[in-house]
């Protein structure tokens, strides 16, 4: 294999594994299924909420936290936020409209006042303000989408839990945690550095603020050794709704969705095969380089070739006549 050859398969595959790396995080979650910290079904199936033993195993503080506009809640998530009301009366309520929730940062977070207020779309300060709030209050967030099946106290028995999410990675439109969990101390710390601005609004949301970073997040926080309580636990998809002994509900939400995010909602139930088309992809892509360099470095050196069969006779008459 000639030294061009070397140099030019080397780069390109210098080039492919610096991809591969920008996207480790990514590449992984397509893979992590989040069993190792699942909530047992057992807990959830049996747990009896008057039983003296259970609530003194309770941490979380019994606040529900939810976001909107402001306090007129659309009437097509009252049938989801009443049950949720009315099945903890015990519990502290707490709607965070957009003045409060800026309110509140400027008061106790000021330092990402500027970051909160540069966001270009609202759901980027309604996700990012459900996680100041658990750093600060601890409790549960739920989106207004989000019914109670059931009375929410099994999930106060542990520091923090996320929801796992299809196709891959955990949502952020229910989580509870402890005050200052190491885990939302790092979310609210990583959130300046993904604010960016992607192109299309959906991605940019799911990106900067929304469960795609929330992903990302718990996937490093998850690759480094903790003590137990300092895990994050994760709510499987039985025991979040579907079934009899699931907790919650789901309403109609998700109204800042565009026709953009039809289009990668197609593309992530699809992600196995476009995953594998797109390796398939880069192989073709590869091999027709490869082929188009070597047909040059063949063609340049017969051409070289050439030249010199025309150029050799000229000399020997020169040098004849010299």
């Amino acid at each position: 294999m000639r030294r061009g050859t070397k140099v030019f398969i080397s780069i390109y595959f210098m080039v492919i594994c610096l991809i591969v790396n920008a996207f480790s995080t990514l590449i992984a979650l397509l893979f992590e299924d989040g069993v190792v910290d699942a909530i047992p079904a057992i807990d959830i199936m049996s747990h009896d909420e008057g039983h003296t033993e259970h609530n003194e195993r309770q941490v979380i503080p019994r606040i529900i936290h939810q976001t909107y506009i402001n306090d007129s809640i659309p009437a097509q998530w009252v049938p989801s936020q009443r049950p949720c009301l009315d099945l903890h009366p015990d519990y502290e309520y707490k709607l965070w409209t957009d003045s409060l929730s800026r309110e509140f940062i400027w008061k106790e977070y000021t330092w990402f006042l500027e970051t909160f207020d540069s966001y270009p779309f609202p759901i980027q300060r309604a996700d990012a303000i459900r996680y100041f709030v658990l750093d600060h209050y601890g409790g549960i967030y739920l989106d207004l989408d989000d019914g109670c099946a059931r009375r929410l106290d099994v999930m106060l028995e542990y520091p923090a839990w996320l929801r796992r999410t299809l196709p891959t990675g955990i949502s952020n439109d229910a989580m509870g945690s402890v005050p200052h969990h190491p885990f939302f101390k790092r979310v609210i710390e990583s959130l300046e550095n993904y604010a960016s601005n992607y192109g299309m609004p959906y991605i940019t949301v799911m990106s900067s603020t929304g469960p795609h970073f929330l992903s990302i997040i718990w996937k490093q926080y998850m690759s480094v050794a903790r003590p137990l309580k300092d895990h994050v636990l994760v709510l499987m998809p039985p025991e979040y709704r579907n079934n009899e002994w699931s907790i919650f509900y789901i309403a109609t939400g998700n109204s800042w969705h565009g026709k953009d995010a039809q289009a990668i909602l197609w593309l992530g139930k699809y992600w196995l095969l476009l995953t594998f088309s797109g390796f398939a992809v880069a192989g073709v892509v590869f091999a027709v380089t490869c082929w188009a360099w070597t047909t040059w470095i063949v063609t340049r050196r017969r051409d070289k070739n050439a030249l010199g069969h025309i150029l050799l006779p000229r000399r020997e008459c020169l040098n004849r006549i010299a």
